[in-house]
């Protein structure tokens, strides 16, 4: 039941027919007619969630200002891939060279993921790939929970568009965000998670991989797993 409807419902018992609207009823609902809400901070545009495709999300959030990581940025980086992707992965946050190029998973990582990907026989092409945070964090720290808040909702109508058949959360932070959970990343890449009705998978960031090579056979044995979790996923889909 909307807070509208409450207040209407509200009115009528206290006073019939007869109805008498508050001032900031009516500012409220105003703002909502025009896609807009307020906040502690101001008055914010929330009409970027009825966009209809990823290029005109990207056109409504790119300027984004709802924490200070607009302040600080270089580029905005929304995500790269197939707009139809069945497969969706998600990092924590843009990085240095990715704040420079604006894409997600570039550089000497990106590349780890490439090669991560054709081993599975895929293509970065054939995949969604986005961060949780679209703005890099100075000195890539980790993301604030407020950030997190403030961002988290572009991912979701992403993955509203996408309609993704499986996920793959890339290093702990991103994963122990989705899930909101603090288990260790050995212990999360073990299952089959789910993160708002879509299969989801956890394994290391390749930006940890490259620190930490020996990493790269627990790797492999997830993407292998992740790959046949989406095949049977596609069985049953009749793809």
């Amino acid at each position: 039941m909307s807070d509208l409807y409450r207040y209407l419902r509200q009115q009528r018992e206290l006073h019939g027919d007869i109805l008498y609207v508050e001032h900031d009823v009516m500012r409220r609902v105003t703002l909502a007619s025009q896609g807009l809400v307020e906040t502690a901070v101001g008055v914010v545009d929330e009409a970027w969630k009825g966009a209809g495709d990823l290029a005109q999300l990207r056109g409504m959030i790119c300027d984004c200002h709802k924490c200070s990581l607009g302040d600080t940025r270089k580029s905005f980086v929304f995500g790269v891939g197939n707009p139809e992707a069945d497969i969706v992965l998600v990092g924590e946050a843009p990085g240095a060279e990715e704040d420079k190029q604006g894409e997600p998973f570039v550089g000497r990582a990106g590349q780890l993921l490439n090669q991560i990907l054709e081993a599975i026989k895929l293509k970065r092409e054939e995949v969604y790939i986005c961060n949780i945070l679209k703005c890099r964090p100075p000195n890539n720290r980790d993301p604030l929970p407020d950030e997190v808040g403030h961002c988290e909702p572009y991912l979701h109508k992403q993955l509203e568009l996408l309609r993704p058949k499986i996920m793959l959360a890339l290093g702990r932070i991103a994963a122990q965000t989705l899930l909101r959970s603090t288990d260790t990343l050995g212990t999360l890449r073990a299952k089959v998670h789910e993160y708002r009705g879509i299969p989801l998978m956890v394994t290391y960031h390749p930006a940890a991989l490259l620190r930490n090579p020996n990493w790269k056979k627990d790797t492999w044995a997830d993407v292998q797993k992740f790959r046949a979790m989406y095949d049977a996923l596609r069985a049953e889909g009749g793809d």
